[in-house]
């Protein structure tokens, strides 16, 4: 007994100061305010500059730099210039080693904690300004959107690869009589592939100039077996379908949050559909949101497979484009299981 007592007693020997892990003090400090707990979450759907972010929440915005310092010293947020703007995002990449597993699981609490309703509204208010921004510039730029397009990425330069990767993926499956929806067809090339491939096709686009477009293409190459849709992937004719397949073509660069179109795609979809996105690699050149509208400098491929994984889908087959201008372009299959 007397030995039981003294191992017990062993075990509750407090830690010296010595022996305490900094990097686990400066995680746990992160962790252990309301505000900065708001803070991740709102980042997990989204990426948001510091003066959208003290909106979101009406806070100063030295307060919401300092808890940001906070949360990017433990690792936990991550900074990426867009033009003149910097905006912050969650990290995707967890923390190696023995902070790995204690991530995770508050990652995970941090999900399931409810953001108030008024800062909900205020970030619906966010995501509507900049939707209204896209709108905006493609009422204004539908007729010049094509030459404005060409200097980045031309249609020709990756749309026989997309339709490869469509047509190869669904070989030996019954797609004639299956259904594709392509959100943001532009002028509408890529509907001609998808016409002939599939029974079915929708074309689903916020810009009713660049719908027009679309339809207009659609009418001109006789293509009968498109219908179209003035919305977005929150539109609730979506659900009414079975979608076996769903493509975005240098679209997500263009939605003011790009995860949550991602997440709102895997909802629609019927299990063992696929998601095809082309998209650009990060770049630089900022020029590109003023003369093409983009709202986002391209993506990471890690920030896409992430955003994808994380609500459920797996990651498929991968092409990368690279381009005399500089730009690359990721043409990537995502399925759901």
């Amino acid at each position: 007994m007397k030995q039981n007592t003294a191992l017990a007693t062993a075990t509750l020997h407090p830690i010296q100061p010595d022996q305490v892990n900094p990097s686990l003090l400066t995680f746990c400090k992160a962790f252990a305010d309301q505000l900065r707990l708001d803070i991740l979450r709102v980042l997990s759907r989204d990426s948001f500059g510091v003066l959208e972010l003290v909106q979101i929440f009406e806070s100063k915005q030295s307060g919401i730099s300092h808890h940001l310092k906070i949360l990017a010293n433990a690792g936990l947020v991550s900074k990426r210039r867009e033009g003149n703007s910097i905006f912050y995002r969650r990290s995707h990449t967890v923390n190696a080693g023995e902070l790995s597993g204690l991530q995770k699981e508050l990652y995970k609490t941090v999900e399931l904690q409810q953001l108030s309703p008024s800062v909900e509204q205020r970030l619906t208010l966010i995501q509507q300004s900049r939707v209204e921004q896209s709108q905006f510039f493609f009422r204004d730029n539908a007729d010049r959107f094509s030459q404005h397009q060409e200097q980045v990425a031309a249609y020709e330069m990756y749309g026989v690869n997309a339709g490869e990767l469509i047509t190869s993926s669904f070989q030996g499956k019954d797609a004639t009589t299956g259904t594709v929806v392509e959100i943001g067809p532009g002028e509408g090339e890529f509907l001609e592939s998808l016409s002939a491939t599939f029974d079915q096709v929708v074309a689903v686009d916020n810009s009713s100039e660049m719908l027009a477009k679309a339809q207009g293409f659609a009418r001109s190459h006789t293509l009968d077996n498109i219908e179209f849709i003035l919305g977005d992937t929150k539109h609730p004719a979506l659900n009414e379908l079975s979608i076996d397949c769903l493509v975005m073509n240098m679209v997500l660069h263009h939605v003011p949050s790009p995860a949550e179109v991602i997440f709102d795609i895997y909802k629609v979809l019927n299990t063992g559909g696929q998601f095809f996105v082309t998209e650009l690699c990060t770049h630089d050149q900022s020029w590109v949101q003023g003369s093409c509208g983009d709202l986002w400098l391209g993506f990471e491929p890690e920030d896409l497979g992430s955003w994808a994984t994380n609500v459920g889908f797996i990651e498929g087959e991968s092409v990368y484009l690279a381009q005399r201008n500089g730009f690359r372009v990721q043409i990537r299959q995502f399925l759901k299981l």
